[in-house]
């Protein structure tokens, strides 16, 4: 009996697949903050403070890119490959990063390994999650060298070669896992009409977002297979081309007469521009136009375009495209009356549905409550930037009105845990406090509550 008792406590002590996801997260940010406080990391006579390398760390594991302090000009080269391999290691998931060392030295892995690596992948299966994180290496290592390549010819010709090859290779891991990291002080500005680097950072960001899950079904498609893409591709894919088209259409009508923005640009200009800033706010962070300068209708679409983000499984954040779908589909299908609702001929259920508003809400419930706390520790900034900016955080998108560098320490800490939490996902940050799972061994009886 009291054998059983020990074996009984010593489960409940055992960490959940979402905790250990928040303690791996932790320890990549801890020891990023370290390499970034150190003297090696800064460039010549240039100082970052354990704060500063803390926020710095985070935003690069959570692949946000906000920064207080530009990144070029206050890091050494070492300093910038360590928030380069921090944003691959944040984008890839550092689990997956552990597992596939363990699987290089020999060692296999669990089931349980296998579960905390398919909650953080939001791979559906368990089964072949492995594999899965094995592709996404190739996948995204290759992605991401081809991009530098790209840019290597716009970049060694502004740079030199030497500058133009670590520039290009920065530059492009940065934009595939949507971190938003620029070595440059005005970020993108310096290309806004540049069609060749605006729309192949862009095309790096959307196939980043996308989702790898949805980049293997559309590839074996493509080589012929014969079997129907799943419901998960048909809506994140639809997702991604309806935001991207309406919003390049309201950033061209919101700003084209806009002399801070695209006012001053030729035609060809503000339609790469306009494009450019319609695909970033889903969690990239680059932008080659000043926010700060954008009308404030324009900044509440943004805002919305950072709320919604990427695709799961995907490096993106925000609450996802899927869960943006499913609960207009579930209004919508509530508002005719029949209360089923469907996409491409396909019932969604229920418990996804709740799913879809739990995320949802936990996601409003959090970015409230953090504007809220920002209000009084940044009491000399107004709502909207304060609201932006933790949209971003959360989002881990990395757009900025321009506050982030003046905030004050406690601010700075709020958008850290913001950035954080954005990263996990709600879901999986509400599991890791709530612990295990309780079984119900008991039921309420069920009475009706009005609603609306």
């Amino acid at each position: 009996m009291d054998i059983s008792l020990r074996l009984h406590d010593a489960r409940r002590r055992q960490l959940t697949p979402a905790q250990t996801i928040v303690l791996a997260f932790l320890a990549a940010i801890v020891i990023g903050t370290i390499l970034l406080s150190l003297p090696v990391a800064h460039a010549p006579g240039q100082t970052v403070s354990i704060l500063d390398a803390l926020f710095t760390a985070t935003s690069a594991v959570c692949v946000t890119g906000l920064v207080v302090v530009d990144t070029g000009g206050s890091f050494s080269r070492f300093g910038e490959i360590t928030i380069m391999l921090l944003i691959k290691s944040g984008g890839l998931g550092i689990l997956s990063l552990g597992a596939l060392l363990a699987l290089a030295t020999g060692r296999r892995l669990g089931f349980k390994e296998r579960l905390r690596l398919q909650l953080q992948s939001n791979h559906m299966q368990v089964g072949g999650v492995v594999r899965f994180i094995r592709n996404m290496l190739l996948l995204t290592t290759a992605v991401e060298l081809l991009g530098a390549l790209i840019l290597f010819f716009p970049f060694s010709r502004d740079f030199g070669t030497a500058e133009g090859i670590f520039n290009a290779l920065f530059h492009s891991v940065s934009a595939f896992n949507n971190a938003g990291f620029s070595l440059f002080a005005d970020n993108l500005s310096r290309y806004a009409g540049n069609a060749y680097v605006s729309l192949t950072i862009a095309g790096l960001l959307i196939f980043g977002g996308i989702g790898l899950v949805v980049v293997l079904e559309v590839t074996r498609r493509l080589k012929g297979a014969r079997f129907p893409l799943s419901l998960h591709t048909k809506v994140a894919l639809s997702a991604t081309l309806a935001l991207i088209v309406i919003g390049t259409a309201f950033m061209l009508v919101g700003e084209w007469s806009n002399p801070a923005t695209l006012g001053e640009l030729t035609t060809q200009g503000k339609l790469t521009a306009g494009f450019f800033q319609a695909v970033t706010p889903r969690t990239a962070g680059f932008n080659s136009l000043d926010f700060a300068s954008m009308h404030n209708g324009t900044l509440f679409f943004v805002i919305l375009l950072m709320f919604i983000g990427g695709n799961p499984g995907s490096t993106a954040g925000g609450v996802k495209t899927t869960t943006f779908a499913v609960l207009v589909v579930a209004m919508w299908a509530e508002a005719r009356g029949h209360g089923r609702p469907t996409l491409f001929k396909r019932r969604i259920d229920s418990a996804l549905v709740a799913k879809a508003a739990v995320v949802t809400t936990l996601a409003i419930l959090i970015i409230g409550g953090a504007v809220t706390a920002l209000s009084f520790t940044e009491a000399h900034i107004g709502a909207l930037p304060l609201l932006f900016e933790v949209v971003s955080a959360v989002g881990t998108v990395g757009l900025s009105l321009g506050i982030t560098p003046d905030l004050t320490s406690a601010g700075k800490l709020i958008l850290t845990a913001m950035m954080l939490l954005g990263r996990i996902g709600m879901v999986t940050f509400a599991v890791a406090v709530a612990g295990r799972r309780v079984d119900e061994h008991m039921r309420y009886p069920r009475e009706e509550l009005v609603i609306g």
